[in-house]
């Protein structure tokens, strides 16, 4: 029998730079065209298994508004990783993913970051839509020893990946027992569970 382990992690970044859709499109698979802006904070959780060990991802999708900003450190306490998202057409929201970088490092220093770019599809499909340069976030990620990735929410590209490294890194560090010999190191067979609170 597997054992559970609970995972928190924090979604941070300005308004409507796709953390609502990145949540949606971990848990479900989905993608929506029509989100309204997040009042508080939002809960989602996808359980994965690792190596015999069901890790609970919960995902606390927190308000970018600037008048939630003080409500948003109480969900930072006891959170494993942080994702800090920006939205690569957007440079504004590059300058906030800095921000929310410093507050995480400031009052949960045990937190990892993994910058995120959001709405690759957008300079895909128009390259001259990029405000934010990969190598400049590179760069920025390297001085907080974090990592980055660049996603969409809209076609799935490296979402998983991003959650991957995430769970990976936990489990590493967590010393999930080894696996036994008839199960795979890995699985992204999963249960969701979805709450929201304002």
């Amino acid at each position: 029998m597997s054992r559970k382990v609970d995972m928190k992690v924090v979604m941070l970044g300005q308004s409507s730079c796709g953390k609502t859709s990145m949540v949606e499109r971990f848990i479900y698979k989905r993608f929506n065209h029509n989100y309204q802006a997040t009042i508080g904070a939002a809960f989602g959780a996808r359980c994965v298994p690792v190596r015999g060990t069901d890790v609970c991802v919960g995902l606390w999708d927190t308000a970018g508004s600037e008048r939630y900003e003080a409500m948003s450190h109480i969900y930072f306490r006891g959170a494993k990783a942080a994702v800090v998202c920006y939205d690569i057409t957007n440079q504004e929201s590059a300058e906030r993913a800095k921000f929310w970088v410093a507050e995480v490092q400031k009052y949960e220093e045990g937190c990892r970051v993994c910058l995120c770019g959001t709405k690759l599809d957008l300079v895909q499909d128009s390259p001259k839509a990029r405000q934010v340069d990969v190598h400049d976030m590179t760069d920025y990620v390297e001085t907080i020893g974090g990592r980055l990735f660049e996603t969409s929410s809209k076609t799935g590209e490296n979402v998983e990946e991003l959650f991957d490294a995430i769970v990976q890194d936990f489990a590493e560090h967590a010393e999930l027992p080894p696996p036994p010999q008839d199960l795979p190191a890995f699985s992204l067979h999963t249960r969701t569970i979805r709450a929201r609170c304002c």
